[in-house]
């Protein structure tokens, strides 16, 4: 065959056809291509990648993308999942260590579950690679609902703690991140719910420097979190996702140079009359927060920018500067990125709920876990116990070891589960005993026994119809009788022929009961759900792909037939539920759990909150909790009631609180021996509890906020002056203090080596030798404080420094060093400012914090530093 040669020029030619586009070529930079990728897009096409469902743009090989996704302890939302302490739980760690590893756990599943889903061609909601974690507003009120999801009241160690769970989450690639973590709510956010839609922060400027501003600042310049979210809330007056003033202290004081997200639906507060009501249309509230700096809509906001550009309240150009942002974080994610480039992408599904994910759980649950009395020794108890009754609301309920914005773990372990399991040889019997809170349901699954198929009540069980559409439309695809409605889908649907991810279904029949009374009627769903009682709407559970029980009160007659009609929609999730839920009247709770306990050996009781009662701006008809915030800081007084009961028996009694807040336990601190706070502790908190109580673990957690000993120690909950707040600033004597935690063995402090004297622009170099001088192995928190001799009544009284979690054995010692930089002895001056002035501060290391009207375990050294040289200006 006779060989072809070609032209020069049309070789050349065929060279550039075959020139790779801007935005694909891996040689220019992200911001290059990302610039490029904009220079392309209709103005409509622009601002449909500003809204958190960016619709696929198909001519540019763009797909469509979610940007709403969170994994606060574990990916949420999004099928099975290892699911870890509450993130206050894993603030009660105090390590820095477990945390990293905690998020490089979650963020391999988050990759594996990411690309499954992509190669469905799933591209949903909880299914995309930017994550709405952390949180690190401070729990500066033990009152706030979602104090649970934070890491605590301090902001050194909020900091420190999110530094290592966002390097976690986003990786260690220079080029592609792993996935993109968000810390939020910026910047003052910290309740009531109720008001966050109109409430205007106004903090001194002394607290901005002091509390609110440092952890934020310090996860941008030493995390590079590549995503900030904006809260609800005004600051100084404005919206903080309209407030320019926010935006220039991230990006141009801190070097901040990801994007900016607001929070759902906060933008529709600008123009909400019952909201902040800052402009009067769609079209200036888009233009204002984008002006502002926010980027991302979560919400329903950002469409009409098509006309506020028209209509001249923005430019093209300014929202180009939004767009090239988000393109850029996609592009570090991955989008048009080169097979094989991205290493990320190889990691393997069978990491989702893996046996080493499993274990880490568990270490990490046992972590968290904080001792808080153990008088005489009480624990650990003794595994030959014969019977053992395992008492409270909080025993064997799930909801308690998830707590909120959670994934669904594939078995997880109660603390009666977990009793259960260690003590194969006892008999272990459990009675609910009281309810969480009067008011409250103990919610079971309807049994069949009162449910029927039709008024004469010959059959037992509902109609059953399922719908391969979301609304049960037209005819059902199949109908059954089922027995009752308890159903749980995981990736996997009623049918063969119907898609898991999105039918619907129906029951229908009536309920009958045997006794007349008040019965909560109500369910669990994900994703919506409607009851209907005699034709009637009594609960309607949204569409918003997560599960929650809703419910109402209900009076029925005995015998009598109720018409009943419950309705289901599943739509775009890989995790269904659908219970049909009640509670009936019970008039025996505390009598079955007086006579369980009289009959055994020892009392474990399982107390504290729920996460029906405290979260992010829930409808709660519980009298002491509102809008998801509590009204106190009292244990409800069904439990303490209960237990002044349980305790005139004499019988020996472990305490466990399961919560997200702090608890006032008054009396139990002086009437009950042992005490330990396990927070909402995860999938394997029942085993981690099992192992405190019996010894198989030396718990070594400390508190990450105070405890107070009545909400009336402490001022308003809607006061965001940071004075009389905190361990930093509270003056009074607390029930347990930050930084508490008690071991099963005891540490002494020697050679605390630290200069008497160091310039005020100096670092401060500080070691101390740490002894196990008990019987036990064990982990220690060694704890450094810096405490003002002068109070000048602005600044904080006293700072955390530096901590280290360590585990020594028995007789061991280490030697522990600390590096304190200046910043971190700085004051805020007259001018706002932050100084390193002259002055003697007190250096105190420990166990604890130092105090000398409290009893502590640990012997605290304390001693005097001088500073000296002049007024140090500290430059941010």
């Amino acid at each position: 065959m006779k060989k072809t040669i070609l032209p020069l020029f049309l070789i050349l030619a065929m060279s550039c056809s075959k020139e790779i586009p801007v935005h694909k070529n891996v040689h220019k930079s992200f911001d290059e291509r990302a610039k490029y990728l904009v220079s392309l897009m209709t103005l409509e096409e622009k601002v449909s990648q500003m809204s958190y469902e960016s619709p696929e743009i198909a001519r540019l090989e763009i797909p469509e993308y979610n940007w709403w996704n969170e994994c606060l302890h574990g990916v949420a939302r999004a099928g099975i999942a290892t699911v870890f302490p509450q993130a206050i739980g894993m603030g009660a760690m105090w390590d820095k260590d477990q945390m990293f590893k905690v998020a490089t756990a979650v963020s391999d599943e988050a990759r594996a579950k990411h690309h499954e889903f992509a190669s469905r061609g799933k591209r949903g909601i909880y299914q995309g690679l930017t994550y709405w974690t952390p949180n690190i507003n401070i729990f500066r009120d033990p009152r706030w609902g979602r104090g649970m999801e934070t890491y605590g009241e301090d902001p050194y160690l909020t900091g420190e703690l999110a530094v290592q769970y966002i390097k976690g989450l986003q990786g260690d690639d220079t080029n592609y991140f792993k996935l993109i973590a968000t810390a939020k709510h910026f910047v003052v956010h910290s309740g009531p719910e109720i008001d966050r839609h109109r409430f205007n922060a106004t903090p001194t400027p002394f607290d901005m420097l002091n509390t609110y501003s440092p952890h934020f600042e310090k996860v941008i310049k030493e995390a590079g979190v590549y995503s900030v979210m904006c809260a609800y809330n005004s600051y100084n007056g404005l919206p903080c996702c309209g407030n320019t003033e926010l935006n220039d202290l991230l990006r141009n004081d801190w070097g901040f140079n990801g994007y900016i997200v607001s929070d759902c639906w906060a933008i529709v507060d600008f123009y909400n009359k019952d909201a902040h009501a800052v402009t009067e249309t769609q079209q200036e509230a888009a233009a204002m927060a984008v002006k502002a700096g926010t980027d991302l809509n979560c919400g329903s906001t950002y469409p009409a920018l098509v006309e506020a550009v028209k209509k001249g309240h923005i430019t093209e150009e300014e929202l180009n500067v939004s767009v090239e942002r988000l393109i850029v974080a996609r592009l570090r994610l991955g989008l048009f990125a080169p097979k094989g480039a991205v290493k990320f992408e190889n990691i393997s599904y069978d990491v989702v709920d893996s046996e080493n994910h499993r274990l880490l759980a568990l270490e990490t649950a046992r972590k968290s876990l904080v001792l808080l009395k153990n008088e005489n020794n009480l624990l650990p108890l003794s595994k030959n116990v014969k019977k053992v009754a395992v008492i409270g609301p909080n025993s064997n309920d799930l909801e308690v070891l998830l707590g909120n914005y959670n994934g669904y773990p594939s078995n997880p372990i109660t603390p009666l589960n977990g009793i259960i399991q260690k003590l194969p040889n006892a008999e272990v019997n459990y009675a609910v005993g009281c309810k969480t809170a009067k008011g409250l349901p103990i919610f079971e699954v309807v049994p069949s026994a009162v449910l029927f198929t039709d008024e004469s009540l010959k059959e037992n069980g509902l109609n059953a119809e399922y719908f391969s559409n979301l609304e049960c439309e037209g005819n059902p695809l199949y109908t059954q009788i089922d027995d009752n409605v308890d159903f749980t889908w995981r990736t996997t649907s009623p049918f063969e022929d119907i898609k898991y991810d999105q039918f619907s279904a129906r029951w229908t029949g009536y309920i009958s009961v045997p006794k007349t009374g008040k019965y909560a009627l109500g369910g669990e769903a994900f994703s919506g759900m409607k009851l209907y009682l005699n034709d009637s709407l009594i609960v309607a559970r949204e569409d918003v792909h997560h599960p929650k029980k809703e419910y109402e009160y209900v009076t029925l007659k005995a015998n009598i037939p109720y018409k009943i009609k419950l309705e289901y929609k599943q739509n775009n999730t890989d995790y269904a539920i659908m219970k049909f839920l009640w509670e009936a009247p019970n008039d025996s709770l505390e009598k079955e759990a007086i006579q369980l306990a009289k009959e055994s050996d020892v009392i474990i009781l399982c107390m504290g909150l729920s996460p029906l009662l405290e979260g992010e701006e829930m409808k709660v008809k519980v009298d002491g909790f509102s809008g998801g915030d509590r009204l106190d800081v009292k244990l409800p007084a069904t439990q303490t009631e209960l237990m002044k009961k349980l305790q005139k028996l004499g019988k020996p009694m472990v305490l466990v609180l399961l919560n997200g807040s702090a608890v006032a336990i008054n009396w139990e601190n002086e009437h009950i021996p042992a005490i330990i706070e396990a927070w909402y502790p995860g999938q394997a908190g029942g085993t981690a509890i099992a192992d405190v109580i019996f010894g198989d673990y030396n718990p070594a957690g400390r508190l990450p906020l105070t405890f107070y000993k009545d909400i009336n120690d402490i001022p308003a909950f809607s006061d965001y002056n940071m004075k009389g707040k905190t361990y930093r600033y509270f003056k009074g004597n607390p029930l347990y203090q930050f930084g508490y935690g008690l071991s099963f063995t005891t540490f002494e402090y020697s050679n605390f080596n630290v200069p008497s004297s160091i310039e005020t622009n100096k670092e401060l170099l500080v070691s101390v030798e740490v002894t196990n001088t008990g019987n036990v192995a064990g982990e220690e928190v060694v704890q450094l404080y810096a405490t003002k001799v002068i109070d000048d009544g602005f600044n904080p009284t006293r700072n955390l420094v530096g901590f280290k979690r360590l585990f020594l054995k028995v007789g061991e010692t280490k030697t522990v060093n600390f590096k304190v930089v200046p910043k971190q002895l700085a004051s805020v001056d007259e001018n706002y400012v932050q100084v390193v002035n002259n002055e003697v501060l007190q250096f105190s290391v420990g166990g604890s914090q130092p105090n000398e009207e409290l009893d502590t375990v640990q012997k605290v050294i304390t001693k005097e530093v001088q500073l000296i040289g002049g007024a140090y200006l500290i430059n941010n």
